[in-house]
């Protein structure tokens, strides 16, 4: 496993992460869960990413149980709120009420006394930006949070918040966890540029685009059984976008022999791509079986060479999604 900061904080973070988006709590069912994250712990992988809203907290739970016994001080543990985790109208959102108790809630179930990375999971437009970002730095002066990030958030939503920072005297965030993957590259043009110049790190999700970038839906075929795409509990409207494509599926086929090249799989090619980007400082994976943990973190460390780089770019160019304006948070609190 190699080692990066997270953004120009002094937090080191795996290359790789662990996810449990949709598989823990929901997905598999819990010894898989535990097994699939002590193939990441044996793999080198040390940080460890999660949210309230997945599964309605059982994803958190979870992955507690599967991380005790573990010296705490070895891991980087993750997590977010955002979205609806209870009926009530303060049960959402980033308003100082929400943000105090999800806290709480989130240390409970993962059965720790701090969170290394607290991450808004959404922008809120029904929350003043300085309230939720006073909240946080409070958290982090108490040390229940040692950083703050947001996810999803558009680059002037992320530069209000450096500057409302600046001016109050509050914890910056450190990071920003987007979509990123070969095929949806919406944060290249606007969001990655203001990063790199503020000091804040990427830590991106879905680098394998839902499983597309495997290569294991083949066009005009049905999906695989036991696939993504085969069950709703996990995500199978992710992938559907994809699907519909047929000639997106037949190009994704050429990236075999391209992965072949340099001595990969198609999927530790498609995490091999997004950390060629000096800003991400770590791919986030998820897995219902240990040997897919196995197979992507030997992603880690691939340095791919220009000229390939180049030939995905023209092999995918097509249909790669780049617009800024795709990152989008609710205009009104679900």
């Amino acid at each position: 496993m190699e080692f990066r900061h997270l953004g120009r904080s002094g937090l080191v973070v795996s290359e790789i992460s662990y996810g449990n988006w949709i598989t823990h709590g929901s997905q598999v069912e819990e010894d898989a869960a535990v097994a699939c994250v002590h193939a990441a712990l044996d793999e080198g992988i040390t940080t460890f990413d999660t949210a309230d809203v997945y599964a309605q907290g059982r994803a958190e739970e979870v992955l507690g149980r599967a991380l005790r016994g573990q010296r705490r001080d070895g891991l980087e543990i993750f997590s977010k709120l955002y979205w609806p985790v209870g009926p009530g109208r303060n049960d959402r959102g980033l308003s100082r009420k929400h943000v105090i108790r999800a806290v709480e809630e989130s240390l409970r179930r993962l059965g720790t006394d701090y969170l290394d990375l607290y991450q808004a999971h959404r922008f809120d437009h029904a929350t003043p930006l300085e309230e939720t970002l006073r909240a946080f730095d409070d958290l982090v002066r108490q040390g229940k949070v040692l950083y703050v990030g947001v996810s999803e958030w558009r680059a002037d939503e992320i530069e209000r918040a450096l500057k409302i920072a600046d001016e109050m005297g509050l914890d910056r965030i450190v990071s920003n966890q987007p979509q990123y993957n070969m095929l949806w590259r919406v944060i290249e043009s606007e969001v990655v540029p203001l990063c790199e110049r503020e000091g804040v790190g990427q830590i991106v999700w879905s680098p394998i685009a839902q499983g597309v970038l495997t290569g294991k839906y083949k066009p005009g075929q049905p999906p695989p059984a036991g696939s993504r795409a085969t069950d709703e509990k996990s995500g199978a409207h992710f992938v559907r976008r994809y699907l519909d494509d047929q000639d997106l599926l037949t190009r994704v086929q050429e990236l075999a022999p391209l992965a072949a090249e340099a001595g990969l799989s198609p999927a530790q090619l498609a995490v091999a791509w997004v950390l060629q980007n000096p800003n991400v400082s770590s791919a986030i994976i998820g897995a219902s079986r240990p040997e897919q943990v196995r197979d992507n973190v030997k992603a880690a460390g691939v340095r791919l060479d220009a000229g390939l780089m180049s030939r995905i770019d023209e092999l995918l160019s097509e249909f790669v999604q780049r617009d800024p304006s795709l990152t989008a948070s609710p205009k009104e609190r679900p």
